[in-house]
């Protein structure tokens, strides 16, 4: 590869570097950890009623682990 290529390939790099930047700077998700950028379910009834039975299924279970 000569140097011409690999300062081509350099200056392209370096605009999709930026481009990614200026996204994450939009969307305010500068310096926050990944699992607080992901949303979340609250306020949906489906995910609640899931929540809701998934909770009552553990407590269940816990009746039978004591016998």
């Amino acid at each position: 590869m000569t140097n011409n290529e690999i300062e081509k390939r350099l200056e392209i790099l370096e605009a999709e570097v930026a481009l990614l930047k200026s996204k994450t700077e939009k969307t305010g998700n500068v310096g926050k950890p990944w699992y607080k950028q992901i949303p979340k379910f609250g306020g949906n009834p489906a995910y609640e009623e899931a929540t809701r039975l998934g909770r009552e299924y553990r407590e269940s279970q816990k009746d039978f682990e004591d016998d």
